[in-house]
């Protein structure tokens, strides 16, 4: 039985520009990221699986917003945000009260 080859795209460089969050939560963060990126083409939907993602694993109330071009000024809860790109898309997640 033949075996399919192994990938050979290589996985895109994730560059963390801004963290307020412990390392364990934001490789969290990165590892939802890929999870989202690879399993949804929009980036409403990748949003959407990230926030979804973080409120279950870490109470509500997250916001994410993804994309290739945009400017924010966000008020977060100390320790719970993150903006960091994976290739050239990026993903800012913060938790708000």
């Amino acid at each position: 039985m033949a075996t399919a080859p192994p990938s050979t795209t290589p996985e895109p460089k994730t560059t963390i520009k801004s963290v307020d969050m412990t390392e364990e939560m934001s490789s969290i963060a990165i590892d939802v990221a890929k999870k989202a990126i690879n399993s949804n083409n929009v980036e409403k939907d990748i949003a959407q699986y990230i926030k979804k993602e973080f409120d279950t694993k870490f109470g509500s109330t997250w916001h994410c917003i993804v994309g290739r071009n945009f400017g924010s000024f966000v008020t977060h809860e100390t320790k719970n945000f993150i903006y960091f790109y994976v290739g050239h898309l990026a993903v800012l997640l913060f938790k708000t009260a």
